[in-house]
């Protein structure tokens, strides 16, 4: 059954045409993610779809009856209620219901109890009854709490002022109110956002499990792969379809692009083929070739001549500079811990924090939103004093700092005038050359920082830090308003930075591309797992391995502090180059705990791990050069058959013309096969 179709849909602001000829269909309980680069138009469509704004053109059908929930990227609630009784107010009509029930028994029990005839209110108290089990009324309390809890509000917050809450507390609170609401059509416009890891989870178990239809805009990668089973992706002002989550339709895209770029190739080398055939034709100017001539000529003005397709439309060009090189140790913390207020009023975020960062590795620290982690880089940046503890700065150490929230930028700027207020020794042409390759072109070097989206200030950012020339770079949340396509090319770029980086992401997708170490943060100090996300989850949440054996436990002095880990070990550096490690008491489980690597140990397996992904990378990419090599000779020779083809004395000798027909569609087929093998080997 359709739930929602459209045909030709159509929008433009102004001179700008968003998209055109938008023609899809979504069946009910399909799972849709929207995706396409910041201002393709995908919330413009969602928008659309929700009735908030019209359409220039075209028309979309709604099945009638459905009931659509829509939860915009920046929705906040904003009430004077507390946050249980806004999501009791969900329920008003069961609230309602409940009243009634009440007011029925106590009317029934008093007319029974003077003998009166109270019949038609039993039947009427039966039909409430099954209107309350109905709307879930012995459940939805239940309800709230269990979806409060899960998007991080636990009960101390059920009696909070919704007005002093945050701003990502309060979009929490939308996702959660439109949640308990249930509605048949679920559109949802970043719904990650102010999401931790675990956060995170549910709400994929959730929507996984949810009854209804569901289309949302996401540029979280691992978020799309395990919600969703298909793919709008809007593009250059065109809808295409894909069925699957998001990494087939990577891989799926890919496969379309290369095909309508062969396609095309194909196509402008039958074009000049022809005109070829003509101009030759033309040259011996005997009276039967020069109509042949005009007879292909007429055919190929006819030919509806393919656009050429780009694999890349408009995408950042990141490159980080390091600048000096730094010492090998480049940063080392010891046992530090931070606690906010005095007295009794005085809130611990974490303590028996140790950290032993080398030169050249790429960290991201994880953790419970509130848990301390922009908190814990500010530290290190030395913006905060840590309540205990101290930090020592490697040799040469040059910070870059990543804000999340872009408090490092001057709203009263212009994009020209904030990059120039920094790098004074650029002219302006090198600047908006800069700026254009971050997609701030023409007019747009003008704009007031202060009136650019989450998108473009992410943007400048970037290109702030990308010149700087640090060499130690220190990231909070980086991948927020990035689109894919953007995200793809930073984590390439992060990759390649030849210094070391310290971030935190929630990101799962980026969590598992970039780190060579995941670092989790908690109330009782850090826990470091050697790999990327699903090494992390998969060591986490284990129960095959007792917490505390796999891992390093870092002392203070007093030895009195323990910080757990899983899997490969980095020892903490402690005070005086002390560096001691112990298991969890086995005792109770009858397991001796596995002896932490050494150092030494440590780096041999890291050289090795490096060695074996060195010999596979050179043989993918001579297997690669093999294809493009068989690619090339068969190409050549599919040309030379055609010309061959072309010429009077072949054309006219059935049998060597056959031969070479033969021979073409063999090549052609072989030319296919590697094709898809060229494919599949990227």
């Amino acid at each position: 059954m359709i739930t929602l179709s459209a045909n030709n849909l159509a929008k433009s602001f102004g001179v700008d045409n968003l998209f055109s000829g938008i023609s899809f269909h979504v069946n009910k309980g399909d799972r849709i993610g929207l995706i396409g680069v910041n201002g393709a138009g995908k919330t413009t469509l969602l928008n659309i779809l929700a009735g908030e704004i019209s359409h220039d053109s075209g028309d979309f059908f709604l099945a009638a009856n459905t009931k659509v929930g829509y939860l915009k990227q920046s929705d906040t609630l904003n009430s004077d209620k507390t946050v249980y009784e806004e999501m009791l107010a969900i329920f008003s009509d069961v609230i309602g219901i409940e009243a009634d029930l009440s007011r029925l028994s106590i009317e029934i029990s008093e007319l029974s109890s003077v003998g009166q005839d109270v019949e038609k209110l039993l039947h009427d108290y039966d039909d409430l009854m099954e209107a309350y089990k109905a709307q879930n009324g012995y459940g939805y309390k239940s309800e709230i709490n269990g979806i409060l809890n899960s998007l991080a509000f636990p009960p101390e917050f059920f009696h909070k002022t919704i007005s002093i809450l945050s701003g990502g507390e309060k979009t929490r609170l939308a996702l959660a109110a439109l949640l308990l609401k249930k509605p048949d059509l679920l559109l949802l416009d970043e719904p990650t956002n102010h999401l931790d890891i675990d956060t995170l989870k549910w709400l994929e178990q959730y929507l996984k499990s949810y009854a209804g239809t569901i289309v949302l805009i996401s540029h979280d990668r691992y978020f799309l792969d395990q919600t969703v089973t298909r793919i709008f992706e809007i593009e250059n002002g065109k809808l295409y379809a894909y069925e699957g989550n998001y990494t087939t339709f990577a891989q799926k895209k890919k496969e379309r692009e290369i095909a309508e770029l062969r396609q095309y190739d194909k196509q402008q080398k039958e074009i000049s083929r022809q005109e070829e055939i003509i101009r030759r034709f033309k040259q011996h100017g005997t009276e039967k070739l020069a109509k042949r001539a005009q007879s292909r000529e007429k055919r190929l003005d006819r030919i509806d001549v393919l656009g050429k397709p780009s694999l890349s439309h408009g995408k950042i060009k990141f490159n980080f500079k390091e600048g000096p090189q730094s010492g090998r140790d480049a940063l080392q913390v010891f046992s530090i811990s931070q606690t906010f207020g005095k007295g009794e009023r005085s809130r611990l975020l974490f303590k028996n924090v140790f950290l032993d960062i080398k030169r050249g590795e790429r960290i991201c620290l994880v953790g419970p939103n509130g848990i301390g982690k922009t908190t814990l880089l500010k530290i290190i940046l030395s913006e905060l004093e840590p309540t205990t503890g101290y930090i020592k700065v490697g040799h040469n150490i040059a910070f870059g700092y990543y804000d999340q929230n872009q408090e490092l930028l001057d709203d009263t700027n212009t994009v020209l005038n904030e990059m120039h207020s920094e790098y004074r020794l650029y002219t302006e042409t090198e600047l908006r050359s800069l700026l254009g390759r971050f997609l701030f072109r023409n007019d747009d070097v003008f704009k007031p920082v202060g009136a650019l989206s989450g998108g473009e200030k992410a943007r400048l950012s970037l290109l702030k830090l990308m010149i700087s020339g640090s060499n130690f770079l220190v990231m909070d949340e980086p991948t927020n308003h990035l689109d894919i396509a953007s995200k793809e090319i930073f984590e390439d770029a992060l990759i390649d930075f030849p210094g070391t980086l310290l971030l935190v992401s929630h990101d799962r997708y980026f969590l598992n591309k970039v780190p060579t170490r995941i670092i989790e943060l908690s109330e009782a100090g850090i826990t470091n797992y050697m790999g990327s996300y699903d090494y992390y989850t998969e060591k986490k949440f284990d129960d095959s391995f007792p917490k505390g054996y796999l891992g390093e436990l870092s002392k203070s002095k007093s030895g009195s502090s323990q910080e757990k880990g899983t899997g490969k070990r980095e020892n903490s550096g402690q005070p005086g180059n002390r560096r001691e490690a112990s298991g969890a008491s086995s005792a109770s489980h009858g397991v001796a705990p596995i002896p932490p690597l050494s150092e030494k140990e440590a780096r041999m397996e890291e050289r090795r791990l490096e060695k074996a992904a060195a010999t596979e990378a050179k043989k993918k990419e001579k297997a690669l050069s093999n294809l493009e090599a068989s690619i090339m000779d068969l190409e050549t020779r599919i040309n030379e058959i055609h010309d061959e083809l072309c010429k009077e004395e072949v054309f006219t000798d059935h049998r060597l013309s056959l031969s070479l027909t033969e021979e073409l569609t063999e090549k052609k087929a072989e030319l296919d096969t590697i094709y898809h093998a060229w494919v599949e080997a990227h």
